[in-house]
């Protein structure tokens, strides 16, 4: 049982994308992220298979056409019924698949810049619940994925405990600028917010660091000077 939300954000001038996830399983994000600089976002879920959401980013990195991207994939996919799939590219809406075998209760939400999804869900009205959360939300991009998660959990959640959530986020470097995950825990979303306030004020110098490491902040740790 997963719950996804996968967004795009230009508010600073660059074109970032994000995706949080949160599901009964372990290590949900390791297996259900898709992240491309530049080029899109894309969730995998269900009977997860990890391989198709890099075959969407391909679809996009070649035309741009999330629609396109996800009808390519839909349609030579082996087992796709058991497969429930998001993608999002740099403009436009997002687009969603839900196979005849995804799992309970289930949907998908798509609007300009952001998709959620989920399966073995406790109400259908749970994907909506975080687009809207997502785009009242004020903040990084990180922090409103984070609070649409809360958001669809607050509104009943997945049928069963939640055990692992992540959030990953990408920029104009050819790395993820974030990528957090709580793997097994019993209030993983709630430990995902307190190490993403963490994190926020150290992801730019991470940045610094990795392009321009002698004009880098201090570590701060005992022996850098």
């Amino acid at each position: 049982m997963t719950l996804s939300i996968v967004a795009r954000d230009t508010s600073g001038g660059t074109v970032r994308f994000g995706v949080a996830a949160s599901s009964s399983s372990p290590a949900v994000v390791a297996r259900v992220a898709h992240l491309r600089p530049g080029v899109g976002a894309a969730a995998s879920q269900n009977i997860t298979d990890p391989r198709l959401g890099g075959h969407l980013l391909d679809g996009l990195a070649e035309h741009g056409d999330a629609e396109r991207a996800l009808a390519g994939v839909t349609a030579a996919a082996d087992n796709i019924e058991y497969r429930q799939l998001t993608v999002l590219g740099p403009t436009g809406p997002g687009f969603a698949y839900s196979g005849s075998r995804t799992l309970g209760k289930h949907g998908a939400v798509a609007a300009d810049g952001v998709v959620a999804a989920g399966n073995m869900l406790a109400g259908n009205h749970i994907p909506q619940a975080i687009v809207d959360a997502f785009t009242s939300a004020t903040g990084e991009l990180e922090q409103r994925l984070v609070i649409a998660l809360q958001a669809g959990l607050d509104a009943g959640g997945e049928e069963g405990p939640v055990h692992s959530a992540g959030v990953a986020v990408v920029s104009d470097v050819d790395w993820p600028v974030t990528d957090l995950r709580v793997d097994w825990a019993d209030d993983p979303v709630d430990r995902l917010a307190e190490l993403l306030d963490v994190w926020l004020p150290q992801r730019d110098d991470y940045v610094t660091r990795g392009l321009n490491p002698a004009s880098a902040p201090s570590y701060g740790v005992p022996g850098d000077e």
